[in-house]
């Protein structure tokens, strides 16, 4: 179950940089709802990364949680924000996803 949370922790990570772009080109009500969305996303992100810390080892939860961050933020730049796909930005994730479950696995 802490596996789950851990992962839903990562996911919100993804949450609140995927707000954060969205603040760069909103104004108004709308850059309200960005920001809460913000906010939000990042309180939940810590609390179940501090919650899932329990039961698994910290040195293992704060990679996981960071490279499901960073993997997914490259995916959202790239599906919802039109970044670049090359070749070295798929490697270099691809690695990060490899190491994090290594640790998973260690």
């Amino acid at each position: 179950m802490n596996w789950i949370i851990l992962i839903t922790a990562g996911l919100c990570e993804v949450g609140f940089t995927f707000c954060m772009g969205k603040l760069k080109d909103s104004s108004g009500w709308e850059y309200g709802l960005w920001l809460s969305g913000f906010i939000v996303s990042v309180a939940l992100s810590m609390y179940l990364l501090a919650k899932a810390s329990h039961s698994i080892p910290l040195g293992t939860a704060y990679p996981v949680w960071t490279g499901i961050g960073a993997a997914g933020t490259v995916l959202a730049g790239i599906f919802f924000f039109h970044e670049p796909v090359t070749f070295w930005r798929l490697f270099f994730i691809s690695t990060l996803v490899i190491s994090v479950i290594g640790l998973k696995l260690a």
